[in-house]
């Protein structure tokens, strides 16, 4: 399933100009400061908003063409869209919700998916029960469910974790990741939040004053100092896809290799050969010109300055390789003017956290 979305529009303080095509499934992340565009965006794509110019095309099928004047009302366009406030019916159950988007769907899924969805977002024990009865994260578990059963080619998620508090965030966050993981669709996800990219996104679409400015890999973008100074937000630090490797059970400790090099992290309840996500903030990352011995830090890898950026009067984050990955280490520009710093320096950056995902952070069974 692929989008292509070529748009324009006048929103009286600035111009949408938004230029982007997603061609596989996963949690593409539209990223920017409030204001920029991004609801606008998706609410294109919904057919909420039409457009004064452009095309937007959903699997193979036009929505959208204003030279031909084609434009598929929302109803019909198959499109999921779960918004910040979950907007659920209240006189009716979570189980009546649900069933709301599934027989209303243009193609109406087998009663086995309804079970599946169900299942996959831990909403048995909640069928009975009516929103006013709900959490915060339990509402959105319900709207995921019902755009989910709508049988949608594409979900919308406008910051759907926007009005939660950490709690109910830390609740929700693990759906959201086994919905990448297993929906098997292409996933539009608004967020101005670094921590909710980082964790979630396959990739990245940077937009700014209601231009899209930069696509590119999760991996790639939250290591870009350019994209850092061009959105005007502290660079994240670097987002790694790792394999389990080894479990040292005996120390407590998991081996995480990825392309230039290995990670150890508390003991792992993930079998060994395992993909996993790991992110490191660029403020964990301490920089030495030589390797240090005697420290307590697990972490500490042999890289190469690649770029580096003063960032206001205090700071520099500089962007460092290790094999094929990349991370930021933000230090003082004191630091950095001591150290020399400039590109092609080798530099040992020791990690003085790295961030799993809670839920495989357990110690191994």
């Amino acid at each position: 399933m692929s989008i292509s979305v070529r748009i324009r529009h006048d929103l009286g303080g600035f111009k949408l100009d938004a230029d982007f095509a997603i061609d596989k499934p996963g949690i593409t992340a539209l990223f920017g400061p409030s204001g920029s565009g991004k609801t606008s965006i998706v609410n294109a794509i919904a057919g909420l908003l039409r457009p004064q110019d452009g095309s937007i095309v959903i699997g193979g099928e036009t929505v959208l063409d204003t030279r031909s004047g084609i434009f598929v009302p929302p109803q019909l366009r198959r499109v999921g869209y779960v918004f910040q406030d979950a907007r659920l019916f209240p006189h009716m159950s979570v189980e009546s919700n649900l069933r709301f988007g599934w027989r209303r769907a243009p193609v109406p899924a087998e009663e086995s998916e309804f079970a599946r969805v169900v299942a996959m977002l831990s909403l048995e024990a909640l069928l009975a029960r009516r929103p006013t009865k709900l959490s915060g994260g339990e509402k959105n578990r319900v709207a995921l469910g019902r755009a989910l059963l709508s049988s949608p080619r594409i979900l919308l998620l406008d910051e759907p974790l926007a009005a939660l508090d950490a709690a109910r965030k830390a609740e929700i966050l693990p759906y959201l990741e086994r919905l990448r993981d297993e929906a098997k669709l292409p996933m539009l996800y608004v967020s101005h939040s670094l921590d909710e990219v980082a964790q979630l996104a396959d990739s990245v679409i940077i937009v700014k004053d209601g231009k899209t400015v930069a696509q590119g890999p999760v991996f790639d973008m939250l290591a870009d100092l350019d994209i850092s100074a061009l959105t005007g937000t502290p660079s994240f630090g670097a987002v790694i896809d790792t394999r389990v490797s080894a479990h040292r059970e005996a120390e407590g400790l998991s081996v995480l290799s990825f392309d230039g090099g290995a990670l150890i992290v508390p003991l792992l309840r993930r079998q060994v050969g395992q993909r996993l996500r790991v992110r490191i903030r660029a403020e964990d990352v301490m920089l030495a010109a030589e390797e240090p011995r005697t420290i307590s830090a697990n972490n500490v890898l042999l890289s190469t300055v690649a770029n580096l950026r003063e960032t206001g009067s205090t700071h520099a984050d500089v962007q460092l390789r290790c094999g094929n990955a990349r991370f930021v280490a933000r230090i003082t520009r004191a630091s950095a003017h001591r150290l020399g710093l400039k590109p092609g320096m080798p530099m040992f950056a020791v990690m003085k956290s790295v961030i799993v995902d809670p839920q495989a952070s357990a110690v191994a069974p």
